[in-house]
């Protein structure tokens, strides 16, 4: 039985060279690096050089290539479905960075082809690999908040304008801040809410003069009952973005700060009640208190790359499945709608 992956990249010089690669792919004991492109090709051999791997002058001289099993596949947006496509349709199993497509059509037609082929698709939600976001998945399952009611994820960075960034084209992005940051905070909620039915959203331009939003606040309402917030901006300083997750039940809460972004770490604090009590007109909130949650970081880049591997070696499913990145691009899509139109839009 293979023990390693052998793992092409396409799309070599951005997330790729600054986290899939050093601390995915490389520090994976299942997995090998084997082949690089771009399409900057001055970036993408430096990448190659970097890393002793032989860099290949098109996408189709890459998934060509008997060595690779495994695409790693981060380019803009719109190009993910006939890359992985093509790819699949070579025999290589894909790992495609977040939206899945640009269109549920897509979307459905690359799902299509990995079945024909019997290869495996995932999306790269990385975040979900997160040991804190575990951690409170387990503790939300179990009922230690009691009755869910309430959920927000935020994240946010500064993004000013970048001569090419393909982000700030709706064209090749799909939309701007919700659609890169958004998209990861609805499939987290969803990890610890249930699926969304129902969503209302407003989108701006409030500081760069690019064409996709730079802001973007969404409501969501799951099947469970419970409300969502997400909320993402282009246009705060790094050092003023807390990229907060809150989530609220009927016992408790859990407040984390951190959790949410590309790093291992954050900070994660519990509230809790052992039973809901009487009505306190006083409302008295101790200055200090909750419980700091533990746990052991682990690099979200290096659990994703592994598992997909796992899922290849041993003919199982990835954690992030493609049937669910289908199910968070339509959620993605509907808020979209719900921004233009300024009515609550249904997701099926």
């Amino acid at each position: 039985m293979k023990k390693q992956v052998r793992w092409g990249v396409i799309g070599a010089a951005g997330i790729a060279d600054r986290r899939t690669i050093p601390e995915g792919i490389l520090q994976a004991s299942n997995a090998r690096l084997v082949a690089v492109t771009d399409v900057n090709s001055a970036r993408g051999r430096a990448v190659a050089d970097k890393h002793r791997v032989p860099f290949c002058a098109t996408d189709r001289e890459l998934i060509g290539r008997e060595d690779v099993d495994a695409v790693y596949l981060a380019t803009p947006n719109v190009f993910h479905a006939p890359q992985a496509i093509a790819a699949m349709r070579k025999g290589k199993h894909v790992l495609c960075e977040k939206p899945l497509a640009l269109a549920v059509r897509e979307a459905e037609a690359m799902m299509r082809e990995a079945r024909r082929a019997r290869v495996k698709l995932a999306c790269g939600y990385m975040m979900r690999f997160h040991a804190a976001h575990r951690k409170i998945a387990e503790l939300v399952g179990k009922g230690a908040l009691g009755k869910m009611s309430l959920g927000r994820a935020q994240l946010t960075c500064w993004y000013p304008p970048i001569k090419g960034a393909w982000r700030q084209d709706p064209r090749q992005g799909g939309g701007g801040s919700f659609m890169d940051m958004g998209s990861h905070c609805v499939d987290l909620l969803e990890m610890f809410l249930g699926r969304v039915r129902r969503v209302r959203g407003a989108t701006a331009r409030r500081v760069h003069a690019y064409r996709s939003e730079d802001t973007s606040v969404v409501l969501l309402e799951f099947c469970s009952g419970a409300l969502g917030m997400v909320d993402n901006q282009f246009n705060v300083p790094d050092v003023a973005a807390r990229n907060r997750l809150e989530l609220y039940g009927s016992l408790g809460s859990v407040l984390c700060e951190g959790t949410i972004g590309q790093g291992p770490g954050g900070t994660v604090t519990m509230y809790r009640e052992s039973a809901e009590g009487g009505y306190v007109a006083a409302q008295k909130r101790p200055a200090q208190g909750g419980t700091a949650l533990k746990y052991r970081p682990i690099n979200t880049y290096l659990a994703e790359i592994e598992d997909f591997s796992d899922a290849i070696l041993k003919n199982r499913k990835p954690l992030a499945t493609a049937e669910e990145a289908l199910w968070n691009l339509k959620v993605c899509l509907a808020v979209y709608r719900a921004a233009r139109t300024g009515r609550a839009v249904e997701v099926f």
